[in-house]
This record gives C-alpha cells, sequence and structure tokens, in this order.
C-alpha cells in the first residue's frame, strides 16, 4: 500500500512531513541537485562539521512555512479588524491551496543557486542575473510546471512567494500574496534566515544562531503597521515574544561576525572566486537551465584539484591556493581608531600595499550590511500596536555588521606585517589629506 505522508529526519526540526504530492517536487531533478550544493561554501576547510547542504536547508525552510502559517491563519490570532479581510478564512479549499503553495516555494526558494551557493555569484552570473532570478526561471519551466499541474497549483503563485517582492518587481503582489512571500523572505521573520541560523550554527559547532524560534513563530501575528489600520498589513508579533525576536536578530549578528565572515573563510571564498573567473569559458556561469541544472559543487571540485596539481591549467595557482590550505593571510583588518581618521582606511592599505608588494599579492574584502529589519509592529498586552524600535533598546542598538579585510600573500606576510607597522599611521592620513 503506497504511503501518503512521508517523514524525514531532520537535527533541526526533528520530523519533517511532506504528504505525496508534495514528495513529487522532492523528488524533481531540480530539487535533487541541491543534495550537491554546499550551504555555506568551503566554510568547511574552517569549521569541518559545515559540510551541509542547500537540500536540508530547504527542507527545514519547508517546515518552518507551514508552521507559521498555521499560527497566523487561526482565527483565534487574527485580532486586528483590518487583517480579517486579507486572510480567506471562510474559504477552508482557499485556506489549503495557499497552504500548499506557501510551502513549495519555501522548498524552491534556492533552486537557483550557484555551485557553492553565494562565493561568487554577484561577480560570475552576466548583468541582470542573480540566484533568485535562476530559481524563477526553474519554476517556470516545462519540466516544473508538470508538476504543478499534477499537484494542483499555479507556478506564477509559487514563483511569486519563492522570489518575493524586491526580486521579482514585475509581478503585482496583493497584501495576502505580500504577507505569504514575507514569511519566506522577509527581514524579520522570514522562515529563510530563522533555518540557516539553526541549521549553520549547529554544524559549524557554534553557539550563536541559537535562538528561541518555537515561541517566536508562536507568537507571530499579521499586523498593521500602525494603530489605525490604515496602512498595508506585515507580519509582526505579539508582546509576548519580543525577546525571542531580539534573539534572532542578535543572533544574525553574532554569525555573521563569528561565522560567515571569519576571515579565513571569506579568503577561500576569493580564491575561488578566483579559480572560477579562470576556469569558466566564458567568465560566466551558463544561464540555460540545461547547463544550470547538470552543474555542482562536485564538478567544480573536480576541476579544482585537476588545476591544484597540474601548472598549465587555467586557475592553477588560485586552486593550488585551497587545495594546499596556502590561502592569503590577513594583514589588515577594521579598527575604530583608523576608521575615525579615515573612513577608507582598508582600501588605502590596500592600494598602498599593492604599490609595495605588487597588486597580484593583494586582496581586499569589504561588506556592510543594512540595518533592515528591526522594525515591526508588536501587539501589546494591552492590545495597542507599538513599533518594536518604541518597545526594544535591544533593537535600536543591534550593531551593523562592517567588515574591511586586506589579504597577501603568505610568501610576502611576515614582511608586509614589519611594512604595516612602520606605515600604517602616514598611509592612512596622507590618504585622508589627499581627499580632503
Amino acid at each position: 500500500m503506497a504511503k501518503f505522508m512521508h517523514e524525514i529526519r531532520d537535527p533541526i526540526h526533528n520530523f519533517i512531513r511532506l504528504d505525496s504530492s508534495e514528495r513529487k517536487v522532492l523528488d524533481s531533478r531540480p530539487f535533487q541537485r541541491l543534495r550537491y550544493i554546499h550551504q555555506l561554501g568551503l566554510t568547511y576547510l574552517v569549521y569541518p562539521g559545515a559540510t551541509h547542504r542547500r537540500f536540508e536547508h530547504s527542507l527545514g525552510v519547508m517546515e518552518l512555512a507551514g508552521r507559521i502559517y498555521d499560527i497566523i491563519t487561526n482565527p483565534a490570532n487574527i485580532i486586528h479588524d483590518s487583517v480579517k479581510d486579507v486572510v480567506p478564512i471562510r474559504n477552508p479549499y482557499e485556506l489549503q491551496y495557499w497552504r500548499l503553495v506557501l510551502r513549495m516555494a519555501a522548498l524552491c526558494h534556492d533552486l537557483g543557486h550557484l555551485p557553492f551557493s553565494h562565493a561568487a555569484e554577484k561577480e560570475l552570473l552576466p548583468k541582470g542575473w542573480n540566484h533568485e532570478r535562476l530559481t524563477l526561471e526553474i519554476i517556470r519551466s516545462d519540466e516544473m510546471k508538470s508538476i504543478w499541474d499534477d499537484i494542483g497549483v499555479k507556478s506564477e503563485d509559487v514563483a511569486k512567494l519563492a522570489i518575493g517582492q524586491n526580486n521579482y518587481r514585475d509581478a503585482i503582489f496583493n497584501d495576502w500574496e505580500a504577507i505569504l512571500s514575507e514569511i519566506i523572505t522577509g527581514n524579520s521573520f522570514g522562515v529563510d534566515r530563522m533555518d540557516y541560523l539553526l541549521r549553520d550554527s549547529h554544524h559549524a559547532g557554534v553557539a550563536y544562531g541559537n535562538f528561541d524560534h518555537y515561541r517566536l513563530i508562536d507568537t507571530i501575528r499579521i499586523l498593521p503597521k500602525e494603530e489605525d489600520g490604515s496602512m498595508e498589513p506585515v507580519l509582526g508579533i505579539e508582546e509576548g515574544g519580543l525577546h525571542s525576536a531580539e534573539a534572532l536578530l542578535l543572533a544574525r549578528y553574532f554569525m555573521f561576525t563569528q561565522l560567515y565572515f571569519h576571515s579565513v573563510r571569506r579568503i577561500y571564498d576569493i580564491h575561488l572566486k578566483d579559480f572560477l573567473k579562470e576556469w569558466l569559458s566564458s567568465e560566466y556561469f551558463h544561464t540555460a537551465l540545461k547547463d544550470h541544472l547538470e552543474l555542482t559543487d562536485n564538478e567544480i571540485l573536480t576541476e579544482l584539484f585537476r588545476a591544484a596539481r597540474d601548472k598549465n591549467l587555467k586557475g592553477h595557482n588560485s586552486a593550488r591556493r585551497i587545495v594546499d590550505r596556502e590561502h592569503f593571510k590577513l594583514l589588515y583588518q577594521r579598527n575604530p581608531k583608523d576608521i575615525e581618521k579615515n573612513p577608507d582606511a582598508a582600501k588605502a592599505i590596500f592600494e598602498a600595499a599593492g604599490e609595495k608588494f605588487g597588486e597580484e599579492n593583494m586582496r581586499i574584502d569589504r561588506y556592510k550590511q543594512s540595518s533592515k529589519g528591526h522594525e515591526f509592529p508588536v501587539l501589546t498586552d494591552d492590545e495597542r500596536i507599538v513599533s518594536s524600535l518604541e518597545l526594544s533598546e535591544t533593537l535600536k542598538h543591534v550593531p551593523i555588521v562592517a567588515v574591511d579585510y586586506v589579504f597577501i600573500s603568505p610568501e610576502l606576510y611576515d614582511d608586509a606585517k614589519i611594512w604595516k607597522k612602520q606605515n600604517l599611521e602616514s598611509i592612512i592620513t596622507l590618504k585622508e589629506e589627499k581627499k580632503s
């Protein structure tokens, strides 16, 4: 007898359950490809346990999306009058339809990722392309359309929720669709973020990404942005979940500073990007779906190891740096005192070191995070709508992640350290004086 419900063991969520129609998406070629795409690129070279893949992350995102949907559509949790007409609670079929669409959108939200996930996406896709656009093309493809038709959902509905308003600007979202897409992609309570923080923390063996997601999910509500309900509804929380929300946003900050932007992890990504630039025949990854679906981490690693052992192959030097663990070393990193004197201190050091030791021996990595996601509506215990920033001093002061790294070839590192010590102040000051 065929089994209707299917259970998948998961280290984060214990069991993830799918019915037989949903499993058709799980068993599809585009989704099975995610078994061979590392969630955190080459991070396992620094944190050996971080070998998990996009496959299990996507399952976790689907599981959490279903949990939130059940909470926010529970009539007992639809409190504010302005929200009651948004949720189709009077139509059981429509409620069930959108639950299925949401879960499938969550399952498919990462289908477009390149090998090693984010490591080289910005520089190695043609202009106008990113992994969201590739995801959109896959969801709309003939291969997936037959599955959508079979399980009874519209591919466009799945695509809109999976990609979200920020990345699918050609589509018009009504309030209900905007809320559902926010469940997946939202800056405050997006389940993509919830799962990757919990999962990456678990596999890397660090505690920074942990927070009480059970309590947070139980308190999520659809709320108007303002007390009078004049603005479109969004996801917010009841006041009892505020500390869990604070913990989520602090967890994100700590994971970025301690894991995602670990300096050695970042330089491995840079070496990988340098290798791919040389190895790719057209300097870009192919965007044709046939080519995209045939390329995984496995193919890249095979070519990487070949190039590392043969100096005549393209990308040999970058491949060797990865395989033989001879990565560039950190020469300089952001320092508050330097920033006070010169906001572009890292760039000044990079340029001066390039003149001294050769540009080919230097790499720079700069990143500054936006502060989005800290403001959302909170339903207080006396049933008023208040901004999270009015209630939480913690959320007002979550630091922004800012990273400036300057790397140098290990063969030159010792000499460069002495040079930096002798010249740091004059370089920073000189560059600032030239600007003014």
